[in-house]
């Protein structure tokens, strides 16, 4: 993870992104994109980095097909349930990684009503996968592998990594980290040379691959095909705070997408066939699932 290979290619920015505010709605207390899904081909295979602050009503009982959704709890307490029968709580660094695949209904909500700070990652399926079967998967912040070297500290949700692998099972191969640089600091990031990745920084300032980013902005570093493996620089400059980066990379699709709000397919009919399919009830019926009580 720390040393570049001799025959890694060099990675360099393609470009960066500004967070958008979007600010309260009827969901949620503030909301912003991180990276937006305008222009899918250009993030491939992801499709949108939301950051949501809740209290309450939160995301209720609603459908996915065609996608998974990674979430980050950053702070609060998340609660959630699925038509699968999954059924808990996620707090500070849990991750929650979901598979719709061919239709699940789920609810995402502040614990108590009280607050739930996350960042939800859609990543892509391609046409042969949006079908598979649907499934749950929690990465509690305690049961991830890390590395810690020379004030670097890299959580490893996916992927393998310095030796490591991250325990998320995924249909795309994505790999993902969040990774923690101390003041005045430099890391060497290896990933498959034909991934894209995104570098979004969560706190502090980064220089990636000699452009400065800042926090709430997202550093995208476009795939290099004739490269087995391929390193990015990461180096933070003097002060006292720490700098915090989610990163996550993959092979582009490279496959039309279509959106219809929560499904992701490949065109327009499948995305009426997943809504009738959800309406005529081969998502399953919408779970009657009693809030967890408060102990």
């Amino acid at each position: 993870m720390m040393q570049a290979q001799q025959q890694s290619a060099r990675r360099t920015v393609a470009r960066i992104e500004d967070r958008i505010h979007l600010g309260p709605d009827a969901q949620v207390d503030d909301k912003s994109l991180m990276f937006s899904p305008q222009n899918p081909a250009l993030t491939d295979p992801f499709l949108v980095l939301v950051e949501d602050q809740f209290s309450e009503p939160g995301f209720e009982w609603h459908p996915h097909r065609g996608l998974e959704t990674v979430t980050l709890v950053r702070d609060g307490v998340l609660e959630h349930g699925d038509s699968l029968g999954n059924s808990g709580t996620l707090t500070t660094g849990d991750v929650q990684w979901m598979t719709a695949g061919h239709g699940i209904i789920h609810r995402e909500l502040a614990f108590r009503n009280e607050r739930a700070h996350i960042l939800q990652l859609w990543v892509n399926l391609p046409a042969e996968m949006k079908m598979v079967d649907s499934r749950y998967q929690d990465l509690l912040a305690t049961g991830r592998p890390t590395i810690d070297r020379d004030g670097a500290h890299i959580d490893i949700v996916s992927g393998a990594t310095g030796g490591l692998t991250g325990p998320a099972l995924t249909h795309w191969p994505i790999s993902g980290s969040v990774i923690t640089l101390e003041p005045g600091r430099s890391l060497d990031h290896v990933l498959p040379g034909q991934d894209r990745a995104f570098f979004t920084v969560l706190a502090g300032s980064v220089s990636i691959a000699g452009r400065t980013v800042t926090e709430g902005q997202t550093a995208w570093s476009d795939p290099l095909p004739d490269a087995d493996l391929s390193v990015i620089g990461l180096r933070t400059g003097d002060g006292d705070a720490t700098s915090e980066v989610l990163t996550f990379s993959g092979p582009p699709i490279r496959q039309p997408v279509a959106m219809g709000g929560p499904m992701v397919m490949n065109t327009r009919a499948e995305i009426d066939q997943a809504f009738r399919d959800f309406h005529t009830g081969r998502f399953g019926t919408v779970p009657r699932q009693a809030r967890l009580q408060y102990r």
